[in-house]
């Protein structure tokens, strides 16, 4: 309602009621006003109904909800079901144009804004996490390895003749597969092994670099967020080998946003050396459903190259999520929900210590890992059968999540055979399992699961009876 209308509402009610009404909803005009002219995280949280107004403002400005528009064309954004035109929020058309995920589009105006006001809210929570300088980022409707993909794909323009990606080894099926997606041969970078922590070989990179040649490979392809025992990738000393050979360098930060040490690491790196881009998934960062990345950088030229590779126009669907998370979190929320998994993982560093001491077991030395625990597993009257029964037990008992690496599997990934996957080694010296603090776990979460935790142990290690003293 605009002030004409209130004027006209004034002649059938009290000015007094109309003025209250007219305030109210000016509140929320400003709010829209101050988000779309700053373009950053309000400070505080808004509530669904302010959302929601949002949405349904933006939604009337795609044609599709133009009173009277009639659409001639071969996509006009009908929807055929009540159903799916609520749950997008009337918004039909997507985001980008055929040949930029970014571009605006000109039947879609509200959609177009909503995904330059998410994309720019984005940035904000990655400056916010640690991220201070990076210059640029956007969402885009796929999960991590196929957002890998799409960079490689981009900077082979930039590399035509290279062949090869050197990919430090991390055993997760996805970043792996994108390098053959994206059309490149895998080389793999084995880990170092120092006490228990799976760590960096610098040396080996250097080497391999020496032997293949610079100008055969694309690009060095790092990791921060992993399962302990490996540890984050030396992001700094990587990114000056690619700065001295001029290789880019592309950083699989899956689940790094939620920690300040995953993010200072490529805060740093973009200025000792060369980091071109990192991509993040929403879902584990965000707490969205499943379906979106994040691809950032220090490069705004870069990621607007990176975002016009992607063929076609996209679905909204993980920006309008990212949108309403975001508005929902404001600025002191996110922070506050960062600062909180920082502390939920100390307290599920001692709370497992003291479950795994009373078996005989330790929590593993892993202090470059700041999301992951690893806890060994011993027992040699156990098969490998056995222990993998702890992670199932729990299953049935409604704890998910956890994962117990024997180090006795071996997989082949689009031809390259992987011996101990699972552990990112050939041979760890013991088996173990592992459980992670990511953002949003709460105290009663970790309380429980050690609790359930105790109980399952205490079968399979019989001689040890169960019981609750340690929380």
């Amino acid at each position: 309602m605009n002030d004409r209308i209130f004027e006209a509402c004034s002649k059938i009610l009290p000015q007094g009621y109309i003025s209250q009404c007219q305030g109210a909803r000016n509140s929320v005009s400003n709010n829209i006003g101050e988000l779309i002219t700053k373009r950053r995280l309000p400070e505080h949280g808004w509530s669904d109904d302010l959302i929601e107004t949002l949405l349904s403002e933006l939604s009337t400005m795609d044609t599709n909800n133009f009173h009277g528009n009639v659409g001639v064309g071969e996509r006009e954004g009908r929807i055929y079901s009540s159903l799916v035109r609520r749950r997008h929020f009337r918004l039909s058309h997507g985001i980008g144009r055929s040949g930029d995920i970014t571009a605006i589009q000109p039947k879609a105006a509200g959609s177009s804004l909503l995904n330059n006001i998410t994309n720019r809210l984005v940035l904000d929570s990655l400056r916010i996490a640690g991220g201070t300088s990076c210059k640029s980022c956007f969402v885009v409707p796929m999960a991590t390895g196929m957002a890998l993909t799409l960079c490689m794909q981009t900077f082979r323009n930039s590399k035509p003749s290279a062949k090869y990606v050197m990919w430090l080894r991390i055993d997760q099926k996805s970043c792996f597969k994108s390098i053959a997606t994206a059309g490149f041969e895998s080389v793999v970078i084995e880990r170092k092994l120092e006490g228990d922590q799976l760590v960096t070989d610098l040396l080996a990179i250097e080497e391999t670099i020496e032997r293949l040649g610079a100008d055969s490979i694309l690009c060095v392809m790092s990791t921060t967020s992993c399962f302990a025992p490996r540890a984050i990738d030396d992001i700094e000393g990587i990114a000056k080998l690619c700065d001295r050979y001029h290789i880019s360098h592309l950083v699989n930060n899956a689940y790094g946003v939620q920690s300040s040490k995953c993010m200072h690491v490529i805060q740093q790196a973009s200025r000792v050396g060369r980091l071109d881009a990192f991509v993040q998934s929403c879902d584990k960062n965000y707490m969205v459903p499943v379906g979106g990345a994040v691809i950032a950088g220090f490069d705004e030229s870069l990621i607007e190259a990176i975002s016009q590779t992607y063929p076609g126009r996209a679905s909204a669907a993980p920006s309008i999520d990212m949108m309403i998370t975001l508005l929902s979190f404001g600025a002191s929320d996110f922070k506050n929900l960062l600062k909180e998994r920082k502390e939920m993982f100390q307290y599920l560093l001692e709370k497992v210590k003291i479950v795994a001491e009373k078996y005989g077991e330790r929590v593993l030395s892993t202090p470059s890992n700041p999301i992951s625990i690893a806890v060994s597993l011993t027992r040699e009257e156990m098969t490998p059968s056995q222990l993998t029964q702890i992670g199932s037990m729990l299953f049935t008992r409604n704890v998910s999540g956890l994962r117990v690496v024997t180090g006795n599997e071996e997989k082949t990934i689009n031809g390259h055979t992987f011996t101990g996957f699972g552990a990112h080694y050939d041979a760890y010296p013991v088996s173990y399992f592992t459980v992670a603090a990511a953002i949003g776990i709460k105290r009663q979460d970790i309380d429980t699961f050690c609790v359930r935790l105790d109980k399952v142990l205490s079968k399979l290690y019989s001689n040890k009876p169960s019981c609750d003293k340690f929380l």
